[in-house]
């Protein structure tokens, strides 16, 4: 059952929240009449319990029971961390 969990890779777009951060998760697709291929972009909530996904960090979050009203998933581990200027 564990394993039919969804799993998303995506980016961090703000950490401001206590032990929560918002993940921009892209797809790509085909229109179905004109088949022009189009990127749409996807924001979730997911729980950060240690604080450590900075913006731009590059994560795979997974699908959990509901924390709240809008946070669903959590960051299952940080791919690729964000480059410091």
């Amino acid at each position: 059952m564990r394993e039919q969990r969804r799993a998303l890779v995506g980016v961090v777009t703000s950490n401001k929240m206590e032990k929560t951060v918002v993940v921009t998760v892209q797809r790509v697709t085909q229109h179905p009449l004109y088949g022009k291929v189009i990127k749409l972009n996807k924001k979730y909530k997911a729980h950060d319990e240690e604080n450590a996904a900075k913006i731009g960090d590059r994560v795979r979050i997974r699908e959990c029971r509901p924390m709240s009203k809008d946070k669903h998933f959590f960051v299952e581990e940080i791919l690729e961390q964000a480059e410091i200027i």
